[in-house]
């Protein structure tokens, strides 16, 4: 497996974006409090401060791993890093060194340092790949951390005030940008780093699964919004129980992500954070009626939702906007879930043609033990 040009560039622009999102969620806190609404800009600090936490977490434990296996001991610098919040930038220098020195030829490895991946391959290809891996999980818990939340604030926010400024306008576009690109980013990397994988090539099934994401993820946040403009106690209650199906999904699941107790709860309750919003399969399992009895249901609460809140009609000043935001939110739905339907029958790589991945139930060692091959694989049956 190599680490192409292409992939280089996609590595740049993902930290080109992940910055951008950061610097915008920073932007959008400081101009709630300048503009008086300290609550909102509470919650959008509290958001940031909450992902970057888990993200550095997530990011020294793996570095932890990754020193005992290879029996370094170079923690305290790297606990350091964490703490001064630049855990993510370290794995993206280190990432982009390696990456440009594989996709442009260079004759060694330009970096020495310890940067271990989880089986220390001699390949620098295969290291590249499996810390760009690294990456995009750890860009995948970023997003729905923070830039799901504050999106949804950003949205609440429009249609409580009235129209929007350029900073909510630019909050807006470069959250639905990070989602969107970190979501398949992360699907496409997954693929690639594990060797019993199809890839994910071509433009069109990238297109039809980023569609069927992005679509479907609009039309939730769009109708939870509605909801917590209704009533903030109604949606809150929503959203809390969505998280905690999520988290009770995940451990009847029993996932075994990460080496230490402790971690896996954290784990488990990142993934059911990810769940309000987006279908993930934690375990590789057969995905065709967990993720059809998900869609059923984000269909009928969607659909309750819009009932409920047209039978407390809106201000008449008022009408025409949510009327848009209704047909917006019924189109996004059925567009998504028709982009799914196209991808899955007709993009999807063909499992059958797959090797079996190994469970670690069965007693048998995987060819490879990427961290990723425990995540949230997302496959279809």
């Amino acid at each position: 497996m190599r680490f192409t040009k292409w992939n280089f560039v996609m590595l740049v622009l993902g930290n080109l974006i992940y910055m951008a999102d950061l610097i915008v969620d920073i932007w959008v806190s400081v101009n709630f409090f300048y503009e008086g609404q300290h609550i909102f800009g509470i919650l959008a600090v509290s958001f940031v401060l909450i992902a970057a936490g888990v993200v550095q977490c997530f990011s020294f434990m793996w570095y932890k791993e990754d020193f005992q296996k290879t029996g370094q001991k170079r923690l305290s610098c790297s606990l350091l890093i964490h703490c001064f919040q630049g855990g993510i930038f370290t794995r993206y220098w280190f990432a982009l060194r390696k990456g440009y020195c594989s996709a442009f030829q260079c004759g060694s490895d330009p970096t020495n340092f310890s940067t271990p991946s989880r089986e220390e391959p001699t390949d620098l290809h295969q290291k590249v790949i499996n810390e760009a891996a690294d990456l995009s999980m750890l860009r995948l818990f970023e997003t729905y951390l923070e830039a799901s939340p504050q999106l949804m604030i950003q949205l609440y926010v429009l249609m409580e005030f009235g129209p929007a400024g350029f900073t909510q306008v630019a909050a807006i576009v470069i959250s639905c940008c990070s989602i969107s690109w970190s979501t398949v980013d992360y699907h496409i990397t997954l693929r690639k780093s594990l060797p019993d994988k199809k890839l994910l090539s071509g433009a069109r099934p990238r297109l039809m699964y980023l569609l069927y994401k992005l679509l479907t993820f609009v039309s939730w946040v769009l109708s939870v919004s509605l909801l917590t403009v209704l009533n903030v106690n109604l949606g809150l209650i929503l959203l809390f129980i969505f998280w905690l199906s999520g988290i009770t999904w995940a451990c009847k699941q029993q996932t075994t992500f990460c080496t230490s107790k402790g971690m896996e709860i954290l784990y488990r309750v990142v993934v059911g954070f990810i769940l309000i919003f987006t279908f993930f399969n934690v375990k590789g399992e057969n995905t065709k009626f967990p993720m059809s009895a998900y869609y059923i249901m984000r269909l009928l609460v969607t659909l309750g939702i819009l009932a409920v809140f047209w039978f407390c009609t809106p201000p008449d000043e008022h009408q025409d906007f949510f009327r848009a935001v209704t047909l917006i939110i019924v189109g996004a739905l059925l567009l998504g879930i028709l982009f799914l339907i196209v991808y899955y029958t007709s993009f999807h790589p063909n499992r059958s043609e797959e090797k079996k991945i190994f469970d670690e139930l069965d007693g048998r060692t995987p060819p490879r033990a990427c961290r990723i091959r425990h995540f949230l694989m997302q496959l279809y049956s």
